[in-house]
């Protein structure tokens, strides 16, 4: 007999169909039958050793999170509460080219402190992994959810050619084609890219060419944090589609949002941009998050000059006056690469976390706000905080637009994504609430999309560009990756004020057939693993 059996679900699957009503049962992890409208045929129901009424919930795929910050988190906390009470059962690490995969001892120290305002320091994990394989292999040891890894293209940067702002050697772009080749053998989905971070964003278009077409080789996608969300927003979306075109390479937008005052109002020029590629043959997909803030490190505003040389070079030259005055003009004045062309806006950066728990005052006050407590400027608050804190302070930057958001949120090539950075004491509530903000606030309140129109952008189109042949749709022989899910109550509990706080009517969840979230409360099951590329 089968292991267990959901009844009379509103079946959402995935496709963008319409809901139907069946009987769904699952065994050895996978779905093996699915009995439509069971009850009003009078058929011969289904029998298995548990039962579950989904009276009124509906069922579909697990929501794949195509822009997580999980990296450490998977490993640091069983729980994980954070995304599997949204119905996540998959992210997507390795996210805006920095991670920590492919590595060596001294690069594996410099990510640690350029990204410790993402994902902590990390002083509570064994790194017992230095290739994408190894880290592949620590994930399979169990984790709350499942995880699929982009190479991060400025950390194989690091490793080979270091933190300077410099052309690679021929030898040095062969090493790091030779290092992408073996993170797509060893399982990785695709490439990402941090074009405004260091030192990622010193790589040239030709070299990401190069990388992308080893990506392009192996069935992988491209997925680039480009050069700017502000005063070069459009060019930079532009640069992507012609540097992907001509590398062969699919192409996936992260967190494709247009920023800053200078783009309020212009996603329908985004959008035109990426129809005409479509139309042109481009293999092209983009994620979002339904917020308007955005979410990073104190240090990413720094002009990327400040960063050549890793985070020590930072912090010295934070500590020297003349320099840190070159930085502050960079900044308030020019527009530093850092903060996308835009002059600095200190009201708009709001410290979300911080490293250091004596600096703990900031948190949740934009620098604006506690240089006037202090009768000091923004800027010689935000550096203190860099040089106290080890550039370890992160961020929400409120600078987005909601119509920019409804109007990406609706093309046809989008797909739901996080960017869930779960550090900090005032965290983004994109970390705990973005799933069910798409269907409590985009679906039922405000209309912007259909509910099996959404539950598609969260589940089959994710896998599609995944090449996951087996998940993000509820059919017979795929993965028992499952949500229930109350089209009526579901929402996202997470707020400004409260980041941390659960979402509601989301009861159940499977991951792997084994239920992660049963009766709205985390289980002690551990059914996530490292989902590794498909062969082409």
């Amino acid at each position: 007999m089968e292991e267990l059996v959901i009844r009379d679900a509103d079946v959402v699957d995935g496709s963008g169909d319409s809901a139907y009503r069946a009987d769904v049962v699952v065994d050895g992890g996978r779905i093996v039958s699915i009995v439509k409208e069971a009850a009003a045929a009078g058929c011969q129901r289904p029998k298995a050793r548990h039962e579950l009424d989904a009276e009124g919930l509906v069922l579909s795929p697990g929501f794949i999170d195509m822009h997580a910050h999980s990296d450490l988190a998977l490993l640091r906390d069983p729980d994980h509460s954070a995304k599997a009470a949204q119905g996540v059962t998959l992210e997507v690490l390795g996210q805006d080219g920095l991670s920590y995969a492919p590595v060596d001892d001294r690069t594996l120290g410099e990510v640690r402190r350029a990204i410790a305002g993402w994902n902590g320091g990390g002083d509570d994990i064994d790194f017992d992994w230095r290739s994408v394989g190894e880290y592949l292999d620590r994930l399979d040891r169990g984790i709350a959810v499942n995880a699929a890894y982009l190479i991060p293209q400025g950390t194989v940067r690091a490793l080979v050619v270091g933190w300077e702002d410099r052309e690679a050697t021929p030898a040095e772009l062969d090493r790091m084609r030779q290092l992408v080749a073996e993170g797509m053998e060893q399982g990785a989905v695709g490439m990402s890219s941090g074009l405004t971070y260091t030192p990622g964003m010193y790589a040239k278009d030709a070299e990401l060419t190069e990388l992308c077409r080893v990506v392009a080789r192996y069935g992988g996608y491209y997925c680039p944090h480009h050069r700017s969300y502000g005063a070069g927003a459009l060019q930079a979306y532009e640069e992507m589609v012609t540097l992907t075109r001509e590398a062969g390479c699919p192409l996936h937008l992260a967190h494709a949002t247009m920023n800053f005052g200078v783009n309020k109002g212009r996603a329908p020029e985004l959008l035109a941009l990426l129809d005409d590629a479509l139309a042109a043959g481009a293999d092209i997909s983009l994620d979002t998050y339904p917020y308007t803030p955005g979410c990073t490190t104190l240090v990413a505003m720094l002009p990327s000059w400040a960063g050549e040389g890793g985070p020590e070079e930072t912090l010295r030259r934070l500590a020297e006056d003349a320099t840190a005055e070159r930085i502050r003009h960079h900044l308030e004045v020019t527009g530093s690469d850092g903060c996308h062309g835009v002059p600095i806006e200190w009201d708009t950066i709001e410290i979300s976390g911080v490293g250091d728990p004596a600096l703990g005052e900031y948190v949740g006050r934009t620098v604006q706000e506690s240089a006037a407590l202090r009768g000091e400027s923004p800027w010689a608050l935000a550096r203190e905080l860099l040089l106290k804190d080890r550039l370890a302070p992160s961020i929400l930057q409120h600078v987005g637009h909601e119509e920019n958001v409804r109007e990406i949120m609706r093309h046809r090539v989008h797909t739901g994504g996080s960017d869930g950075i779960l550090q900090g004491a005032k965290p983004h509530p994109r970390a705990y609430g973005t799933f069910p903000q798409y269907l409590g606030r985009y679906v039922r309140e405000l209309g912007v999309l259909s509910l099996e129109e959404c539950v598609a952008r969260l589940t089959s189109r994710p896998a599609a560009r995944l090449r996951l042949a087996d998940r993000g749709l509820v059919r017979e022989g795929y993965r028992a990756d499952l949500v229930l899910f109350d089209p009526e109550t579901v929402a996202a509990g997470s707020t400004f004020e409260q980041p941390r706080t659960l979402p509601t009517g989301i009861p159940y969840v499977l991951v792997d057939g084994r239920f992660v979230i049963e009766d709205g409360r985390r289980t002690d099951v551990l059914a996530g693993r490292a989902v590794r590329r498909s062969p082409r």
